[in-house]
């Protein structure tokens, strides 16, 4: 998942060491429920997200409704700070938010369904990549640098259609207690568009309120052992801001960074982005505030 192909090709430090040696888990009979329920949710998921004979508003009701059940499902708590301005329009918007696990798609579907730009080898993961064409998946191969504008200009046609159209703009997953910047590349559609942004914060918590890193989907980790770990979490809470929308301007530069302030909780960790580093423990928390 690190592998570079390019210099420029995005690259996360967040691996195993990331993950919780001893997460809370429920028990057997809880765990196993999930599972049933997780797999009867994706058995009649390609019927669901087959609805091309729905009018818009009623399957993108279904999306959103068929999100947050296959989260309860998974054991994850949603709840969503909305921080827009009463009246923001509607019509094509790029949605924008941190990267995090394979399960931010879900998340972001169920408080806005969109079209979402992923790499191109989810198309391929059987059930999940049938899920992903039926959603209209915008494919992205980060190993080849020349194809990236052709990818701008199809987001770019979407949000002029009056489509939503979802990015990690990070380029690849972190464990949540580190992040990587906003890359500009994408941002250029809505410049294009003419479109605005909405930046979306998402952060994952434990019962105490503090970064869980359980759902991170990092490193070299397989789908499958991601999943196991997922359904035996305990008390994971997701949390969703909804932040004012972005005019997209002429600069993608500051397009970009204007939407990472956005998303980002306090100072210090903004700071820990620009470190271009994983810093996960008090001691490096501590070392960065010598520093200053």
């Amino acid at each position: 998942m690190n592998t570079r192909a390019h210099a420029w090709m995005p690259a996360s430090p967040c691996g195993a060491g990331c993950l919780p040696a001893d997460p809370g888990s429920v028990n057997f009979v809880t765990a196993a429920g999930r599972w049933m329920l997780v797999v009867a949710v994706l058995v009649t998921a390609p019927f669901l997200t087959a609805g091309r004979l729905l009018p818009r508003r009623g399957r993108l009701a279904t999306q959103r409704a068929f999100a947050r059940v296959l989260l309860r499902c998974a054991g994850l708590r949603l709840t969503v700070t909305d921080l827009r301005d009463q009246g923001d329009e509607g019509g094509g918007v790029l949605v924008v938010a941190p990267h995090v696990s394979w399960t931010d798609v879900l998340v972001l579907t169920a408080v806005a369904p969109a079209g979402f730009v992923a790499r191109s080898d989810l198309l391929e993961w059987g059930l999940l990549g049938t899920l992903a064409r039926r959603m209209r998946i915008i494919p992205i191969e980060r190993e080849r640098l020349r194809e990236l504008p052709v990818v701008v200009s199809r987001i770019r046609d979407r949000l002029v259609a009056g489509e939503k159209v979802a990015a990690f703009p990070e380029g690849t997953t972190w464990c949540g207690r580190a992040y990587g910047g906003f890359r500009p590349a994408l941002f250029q559609a809505a410049i294009d568009a003419r479109r605005p942004v909405q930046p979306v914060g998402l952060r994952y918590a434990d019962a105490a309120g503090t970064i869980a890193t359980g759902p991170a989907f990092v490193g070299d980790e397989t789908m499958g052992a991601s999943l196991r770990r997922l359904l035996r979490h305990r008390g994971v809470v997701v949390e969703v801001v909804l932040a004012p929308l972005e005019r997209p301007g002429s600069d993608r530069r500051d397009l970009a960074a204007r939407c990472e302030r956005a998303v980002r909780r306090n100072d210090d960790d903004a700071e820990l982005a620009g470190l271009g580093r994983a810093v996960h423990d008090l001691a490096g928390r501590e070392e960065l505030r010598a520093r200053r």
